[in-house]
């Protein structure tokens, strides 16, 4: 038992680890930028100054950061030093985890396009509607700004951002990771395999107000909640559920709400969870109903959360083993970069730490240097930039990169079919020699790339029919049968789905190289 429940634990927190450190990284570097770059006084500005408009720029600057509920953590801090209100800085940390450019196209092929803008839209009354309340009830939670010596132009400036993110690495931010991950142990623990495979379904009335609950240890990155969206839209669950889930297992965590709570007193914290827990589950409800999809039959069940359930079972062996191959299996080349680049940030900090003993490298960052007269005549490239216009520009230059990304990681029709012609061939081979651990992997991957196929479509021709929607759902549905078949060991029904899905392939295929 408590080997199961030890590796089981283990699994699920690499596998939140790897999914976040990209989002986590990117928290760091903006932190950086807020602090020696762009200054407190501009960070301000940029966030409007105490003003109600606030509200609204902190929501519009969320959604283009691809930050997650953890990557936002050290975000909020500079915030802090730069004397913004508690609200302002709330509304960020809530805002910026549910969309980014990446994740709001994604989801916008997994359902009606209709519903994910619907759904950004409560977002914003969320962050606005809270936001503005709270800031009514408590309207002294800004702190004087901090003062922060600039650092001069030139190397020192570039080297002062990665000195932020590895002194964070090591401080506040690595302990509330750390809460933030053990809530998705914590679950894992608790909630024995496949246990909310039934708890979100449309007829359930309690379904919204139960996600509601579930989802804030429930980690989920912006990515990852909007595939979670698409299995639930798939299989007609509840629309409330879906969208309490996005809110708060997107757009909450355990070590957000730790940080809350030392920051501004468990009765702020829990006057904000309170306000945000209502207007979240009153906008499930109204939700739930209209924007439920009449065309689809409920399934009865969802495997959108079994990633926050025990991975594995009584009477299994080799948890270890199990373990180790399903983080290798799962785990992508971009997670493994970030991971290693947050591995060595982590431990620069160490190093900074003992180095303080002896030698602040802020102190040396800081320290000015001799004047150097404007010279007009050097070429634009050797004149000095000022910090701000540094940092506006290297938030606008990521923004930009994520947009820009959204090419990559949603390739061109051709080389997804490239990738797809793999998958297909590992998935029906794996189904039909009973092989179930294989298939269900190329499934899933294989699911994946019909969604990123939508997308792709989608960017490089502004317009996605229902007929080319249609053929990709098609294959999707009839993936979901093979996969419940190969898990039931049902031979002879999982070898007629086989050759119903390549025929079900062919004709996606056509419809897309040929039909458009």
């Amino acid at each position: 038992m408590f080997e199961m429940l030890f590796w089981g634990g283990v699994l699920r927190f690499t596998q939140a680890f790897l999914q976040a450190a990209p989002t986590i990284l990117i928290g760091l570097l903006v932190a950086g930028v807020l602090r020696y770059l762009l200054g407190y006084e501009m960070t301000r500005r940029l966030f409007g100054s105490n003003t109600k408009r606030g509200l609204l720029q902190a929501w519009a600057i969320g959604m283009l950061l691809p930050v997650c509920s953890l990557g936002v953590i050290p975000v909020i801090r500079e915030m802090r030093r730069a004397g913004l209100s508690g609200g302002t800085i709330l509304a960020f940390a809530l805002a910026a985890p549910l969309f980014n450019p990446l994740s709001l196209l994604y989801g916008l092929t997994l359902s009606e396009p209709l519903t994910i803008l619907i759904f950004a839209l409560c977002s914003l009354v969320i962050v606005t509607g809270v936001g503005l309340i709270w800031d009514r009830l408590f309207p002294q939670t800004s702190r004087e700004p901090q003062v922060v010596k600039p650092v001069p132009p030139g190397l020192r400036r570039m080297l002062a951002i990665p000195v932020v993110a590895a002194r964070e690495t090591v401080g506040v931010s690595f302990l509330c990771t750390l809460l933030g991950l053990g809530g998705v142990v914590l679950l894992s623990s608790l909630l024995p395999m496949g246990h909310l495979q039934s708890k979100a379904e449309h007829h359930d009335a309690w379904a919204p107000l139960f996600m509601s609950v579930v989802a804030i240890p429930a980690y989920a990155t912006p990515m990852l909640a909007m595939s979670q969206l698409g299995t639930m839209f798939q299989h007609g669950n509840s629309v409330g559920a879906a969208f309490a889930l996005l809110a708060l297992g997107a757009g909450m965590n355990l070590g957000l709400l730790a940080w809350m709570i030392v920051t501004y007193g468990w009765k702020r914290s829990l006057a904000w969870m309170l306000l945000l827990e209502a207007v979240v589950v009153l906008l499930s409800y109204g939700v739930e109903n209209p924007l439920h999809p009449k065309e689809i039959e409920p399934a009865g069940h969802t495997h959108a959360f079994d990633i926050y359930c025990a991975p594995f079972t009584r009477g299994q062996s080799n948890y270890q083993e199990m373990a180790v191959s399903k983080i290798q299996r799962d785990v992508q080349f971009y997670e493994n970069w970030a991971a290693a680049a947050l591995s060595l940030l982590f431990l620069g900090g160490l190093v900074l730490k003992q180095l303080d003993r002896r030698w602040v490298i802020e102190t040396w960052l800081t320290s000015d240097r001799p004047a150097i007269l404007p010279d007009t005549n050097l070429p634009w490239h050797q004149r000095a930039v000022s910090g701000p216009v540094l940092g506006l520009t290297l938030l606008a230059g990521l923004i930009a990169f994520s947009i820009v990304g959204c090419y990559a990681f949603y390739p061109d029709r051709e080389e997804v079919f490239e990738e797809m012609f793999i998958a297909r061939g590992e998935a029906l081979s794996a189904s039909l020699a009973g092989d179930h651990t294989h298939a269900v992997y190329w499934i899933e991957r294989m699911d994946d790339w019909t969604r990123k196929l939508q997308v792709g479509v989608y960017i490089r021709r502004l317009e996605l029919s229902d007929y080319h929607r249609m053929k990709a759902r098609l294959l999707r549905d009839k993936l979901e049968l093979l996969k419940h078949e190969v898990e039931d060991g049902h031979a002879e029904e999982a070898r007629q789905l086989v050759a119903d899905i390549q025929q079900t392939y062919t004709r996606m295929r056509t419809a897309y190289l040929e039909e458009l």
